[in-house]
C-alpha cells in the first residue's frame, strides 16, 4: 500500500497548498470550458482523451487505449511533473472517475505521491479552496523516466479465458442498465462480459459524492469477492477510465489494487466475443 492516502479531503488540500508546493491537474473530461472559466488556483488541465490516452482503433485496445510510455512521459514534463511531485488531481463528475485514471497511470508507473480530491472540484470550491481564469505555467523539469506499468493489467485474451471460472471474478462498475443491455449510450452494442458482476462504481460514494469510509469500501468489497485471491480480480468499465474508480475506491480501503481491463467493453464488443445482451 502506498505511503499516503489516495484520496484526500479538501480541508487537508487548503493546509497542504499553504505549506508545500503541490501540482494540481483538473481531469474533468470534456469540461474544458469550464476549466478555462474557472478552475482551481494552479490547476493545469489534462485532457482525458489526448493526454491520458492513446486512441488510435476501438477494437484494438478500447476508446481509451494506455500511452506508450514515451507519450506519458512527454504529458508528464509538460504538467512539471518529477518523480518528487505531489500530484493532486481532481475532476468535476462521478465523483473523480476521470482523476482516478490519472492517479492509476501515476501509481502504474511507481509514483508515490499522488491523491485525488475527495468531492472533486464542486467539495473543494465549496471548501474555500481559491478559483483562477489564468493560464496557468507549469514549471520546467526533465523528461520523467518510465519503463513499466507496475500494477497490474489484462487484456482481452485474459478476459475470454478466465471470466467464467469460479477462482476469478470479473467486475464490470458500469451502471446497471447498461451492464443489462438495457441501454448503451456510448458503444455499438449493449451487454456485458459473460461471467462478470456487476458493481457499479458510483456505489463507491455518499450521496453527496464522496468516497464511503475505507472500512465501509473494505466490508463491502470483501463480502462481494469473497476468497477469490486479489490477483484473480479484474476490473472493467467501457473504455478503462471509470473502473480506475473502483480501484481506487479498493487502494483506499486498504485491500490490493486488482488488475485493470484497459479495453473493457468498447474493446470486447467490437471483437465477435461471446456477449450477455438484454433479452
Amino acid at each position: 500500500m502506498n505511503s499516503i492516502s489516495p484520496i484526500i479531503k479538501p480541508k487537508d488540500l487548503i493546509e497542504l497548498n499553504l505549506s508545500e508546493e503541490i501540482v494540481i491537474i483538473d481531469a474533468s473530461a470534456g469540461s474544458k470550458a469550464r476549466y478555462d472559466e474557472k478552475h482551481l488556483e494552479g490547476a493545469l488541465f489534462a485532457d482525458v482523451n489526448s493526454d491520458l490516452a492513446n486512441i488510435e482503433d476501438f477494437a484494438n485496445g478500447g476508446r481509451h487505449p494506455l500511452p506508450t510510455f514515451d507519450q506519458f512521459a512527454k504529458v508528464l514534463q509538460k504538467f512539471g511533473i518529477s518523480e518528487n511531485s505531489h500530484v493532486i488531481v481532481y475532476d468535476d463528475k462521478n465523483g473523480g472517475n476521470a482523476a482516478a485514471r490519472l492517479w492509476w497511470m501515476l501509481r502504474a508507473i511507481a509514483h508515490k505521491k499522488v491523491q485525488v480530491i475527495d468531492g472533486g472540484f464542486d467539495a473543494a470550491v465549496k471548501a474555500g479552496f481559491p478559483l483562477s481564469d489564468k493560464i496557468e505555467v507549469s514549471k520546467t523539469v526533465e523528461p520523467y523516466k518510465i519503463t513499466a506499468w507496475n500494477l497490474p493489467v489484462s487484456n482481452i485474451d485474459e478476459v475470454e479465458k478466465v471470466a467464467k471460472t469460479g477462482d476469478y471474478i470479473v467486475i464490470d462498475v458500469r451502471d446497471a442498465n447498461r451492464f443489462a443491455g438495457l441501454t448503451e449510450p456510448i458503444d455499438l452494442i449493449a451487454g456485458h462480459i459473460p461471467g462478470a458482476i456487476n458493481i457499479p462504481f458510483t456505489e463507491n460514494l455518499d450521496n453527496e459524492g464522496s468516497f464511503l469510509a475505507p472500512n465501509v469500501l473494505k466490508e463491502k468489497y470483501l463480502k462481494a469477492l469473497a476468497d477469490v485471491n486479489s490477483g484473480n480480480i479484474i476490473v472493467h468499465c467501457g473504455s478503462g477510465i471509470t473502473a480506475c474508480h473502483t480501484l481506487l475506491a479498493m487502494d483506499y480501503s486498504g485491500l490490493p489494487i486488482p488488475k485493470l481491463y484497459v479495453g473493457s467493453w468498447s474493446e470486447w464488443s467490437r471483437n465477435n466475443k461471446e456477449m450477455v445482451l438484454a433479452e
